[in-house]
């Protein structure tokens, strides 16, 4: 897996990494069920420091990217590769409605009056 990261974003680190990897897993190059390179790997990789790495993989996690499994180290979700692109489709949807004056809490309610 061939992580990079863009040097004059000015988003935390760890924010980085992360989209580093969702972008990995919607281009095809991390599919379900692969094995991600151990935090140490990666952060040598990046040169960030593992702490950064973790904070970004338990990040992923809670997305429902990632799993992390005793024994098997940390793997690609099922499912992962159609769930980052949502979430990617969500984020720029969440930051459009902003830029035009709209809360989160606004959003919500009109997703609500199209269920």
């Amino acid at each position: 897996m061939l992580l990079k990261l863009n040097i004059a974003d000015n988003r935390p680190l760890h924010e980085q990494v992360a989209g580093a990897i969702r972008r990995a897993i919607a281009e095809g190059e991390c599919a379900p069920g692969d094995r991600l390179p151990s935090a140490r790997d990666l952060s040598q990789a990046l040169g960030v420091n593992v702490n950064t790495v973790l904070r970004s993989l338990r990040g992923l996690r809670d997305e429902g990217l990632l799993e992390f499994r005793r024994g098997r180290g940390v793997t690609v979700a099922e499912g992962a590769d159609q769930r980052s692109v949502l979430l990617d489709r969500v984020r720029e949807l969440v930051g459009d409605a902003a830029h035009l004056g709209y809360s989160k809490a606004d959003l919500m309610e009109m997703i609500r009056g199209l269920a």
